[in-house]
């Protein structure tokens, strides 16, 4: 038997180590923490280590534990488990696969499956990985099957980056001589048709099934115009039956109302024909700034759309014309007046 080993670390006393005790999660280390605190109080060694469930050499163990480390070294250490089979350097090259995406004509798929990715690492490096140990590898560096964004074949990648990089100083440039030296705000705006032929949406449901949601094959629609300034958290919608010249410059002057008194507004929108149309009618306090072709990507207000045919507009049978403008109009307030949640969808 080993000598005695005194608990030479005392910052906590008896009662403060209970207390500890108390809040510790781990119930192992909770018992140690008591059969110190019993030692403290001055109790047999012996007798205070079978209290806790534990013999005294355990006890001394634990001791010199924490000793050294104090309470958290009477914690139970995580076991490292088994080393990874793919070193630093092929790890990075999975991410650089998983990046690019596969080769239809080479892999003879269109989007990663662990399965595809597991046979393309025992091509490469020879190291066999069932598909799931290839799952907890991409979760390891990060990856995680999630909804892609669409992209338009013609999209110019280097006109988006221009942008993007260029913005604050396109919109200067862009400023009338009077809208020079007023606050600036950035508003988005988009349009989405709302009508009869719908959605559907993920639900929650039982894995295996399939379940079945209505979808109605009627051709009524109306169109949702949208418009919002993420910085003041405010918005300007409107539902009309048509998208052209006419409506849109009814919207800009609702946007313009929206405004803040002595502010400007630079309009961030596509190149649709009727945002270019000369026969728009643009409030003095309202900028327009173009997006480059083909990147509705760079407007956030695709992700109101998204989130407002999820939660309030999928799955739904309009009963007629009426119907989809009391809808549409219930789903715009639904997102216009919730700033701690669904606002957080456009901010750029």
């Amino acid at each position: 038997m080993g000598a005695a080993v005194s608990i030479t670390r005392l910052d906590l006393t008896a009662s403060e180590l209970r207390k500890a005790a108390s809040g510790e999660k781990d119930g192992a280390a909770a018992r140690r923490i008591l059969a110190l605190a019993l030692v403290l109080d001055g109790l047999d060694r012996k007798m205070a280590a079978e209290t806790c469930g534990m013999n005294r050499q355990t006890l001394r163990d634990w001791v010199h534990r924490y000793n050294a480390e104090g309470l958290a070294g009477l914690r139970n250490l995580k076991s490292p488990g088994p080393g990874s089979k793919l070193t630093a350097r092929q790890q990075a090259e999975l991410a650089e696969l998983v990046e690019a995406g596969p080769d239809p004509a080479r892999h003879g798929v269109v989007r990663w499956r662990r399965i595809d990715l597991r046979d393309e690492l025992q091509r490469r490096f020879g190291v066999a990985l069932h598909e799931r140990s290839v799952g907890k590898v991409l979760a390891k560096l990060g990856y995680r099957r999630l909804s892609v964004r669409p992209r338009h074949p013609q999209a110019d990648e280097k006109a988006q980056e221009a942008f993007k990089k260029n913005f604050a100083t396109t919109v200067t440039a862009q400023l009338p001589d009077h809208a020079k030296d007023k606050p600036i705000e950035i508003w988005f705006q988009d349009e989405a048709r709302i009508g009869q032929q719908g959605t559907l949406t993920r639900v929650w449901a039982k894995r295996g099934t399939r379940p079945r949601a209505p979808r109605d094959q009627r051709y009524d629609w109306a169109y949702l115009f949208g418009a919002a300034c993420p910085q003041r958290r405010v918005a300007a919608g409107l539902v009309m039956p048509a998208a052209n010249a006419e409506t849109m410059s009814l919207h800009l002057i609702a946007i313009g109302r929206m405004v803040a008194t002595g502010s400007h507004a630079a309009l961030v929108l596509d190149g649709a024909g009727y945002h270019i149309a000369a026969a728009l009618t643009i409030p003095d306090n309202v900028t327009l700034v173009h997006l480059p072709a083909y990147a509705p990507e760079l407007n956030p207000i695709e992700n109101v759309w998204e989130y407002l045919r999820g939660n309030k507009l999928a799955i739904t049978v309009f009963d007629d014309y009426d119907d989809i403008v009391d809808k549409a109009c219930a789903a715009w307030n639904f997102f216009a007046d919730d700033p701690n949640r669904s606002w957080a969808t456009v901010n750029p």
